[in-house]
């Protein structure tokens, strides 16, 4: 059952009130949005330069027989790659022991927009999630999130997949053969690129509605950057769909047969 009657399942501040931008004619709006096209396209173009970059960077080399646990067991590294070339991995972050709601709401706000997988696997990359917590556990995460992704529980490795890092991040892998290399990864920000919610925000008069933006006087900015940004009234914000599509978030239940 969910907690909260469904019409109050929304933002606890909306927009409505919030100062307005002048208004002018659509000439003079067309040739402000003509000056900042120059600067997106710069934008791209640095983007471009980067990703150049990155493709050029050298490789660690890691053990491709690092163990990780999935739906079919106890499965080495080089499984999780499903006979692909490449794997991209997101870390996810996991509270032992805690209930649906207390989950990680920054590694469900962003795992949870990977969706289509069909375009990564027509070019050779296989995406899954590694979870810090144990698979039976975690796994109900997944089931009640609706999450496609191959799931795995990467607790029994963390020390040998981290090397020194922490989940929440972003890996990149390839495979040659029967040996493994990591070949980048990034967290904190760089993880905004798996989140198309915040590119669309973006767009959008009000922005993000986080106070780290650069916004006129007056523009809403509710959303303090702790967490409780990725929620809604207690929430990881994207779980209030799946509770009002009447799945179950018990985590300790036994998944029907």
């Amino acid at each position: 059952m969910i907690d909260r009657p469904e019409d109050e399942i929304r933002a606890p501040e909306a927009t409505e009130g919030a100062p307005l931008p002048p208004v002018t004619d659509r000439a003079r709006w067309q040739a402000q949005i003509d000056e900042i096209v120059v600067r997106e396209k710069a934008h791209t173009r640095e983007g471009d330069a980067i990703a150049a970059v990155r493709r050029r960077l050298p490789m660690v080399e890691i053990d491709g027989s690092i163990p990780l646990t999935g739906e079919r067991g106890r499965v080495p590294l080089l499984d999780v790659f499903e006979g692909r070339r490449q794997l991209v991995v997101y870390y996810h972050m996991w509270h032992d022991g805690k209930s649906a709601k207390e989950q990680c709401e920054g590694c469900t706000f962003f795992n949870g927009q990977v969706s289509e997988l069909s375009y990564l696997h027509a070019r050779d990359v296989t995406y899954a999630t590694f979870s810090e917590g144990p698979y039976e556990e975690s796994e109900a995460y997944r089931r009640f999130m609706g999450y496609d992704m191959p799931w795995y529980s990467a607790q029994e490795s963390e020390e040998a997949l981290l090397a020194g890092r922490w989940f929440g991040m972003l890996v990149s892998y390839l495979r040659d053969g029967d040996r493994v290399f990591e070949t980048y990864w990034t967290t904190g920000r760089g993880t905004e690129i798996m989140a198309p919610a915040y590119g669309i925000l973006d767009r959008t008069i009000y922005g993000r509605q986080e106070p780290f933006e650069d916004s006129p006087e007056g523009w809403p900015q509710h959303w303090v950057n702790n967490g409780s940004q990725f929620r809604t009234s207690g929430r990881p914000s994207a779980q209030w769909s799946r509770l009002a599509a009447g799945r179950s978030d018990d985590l300790t239940a036994t998944p029907a047969s």
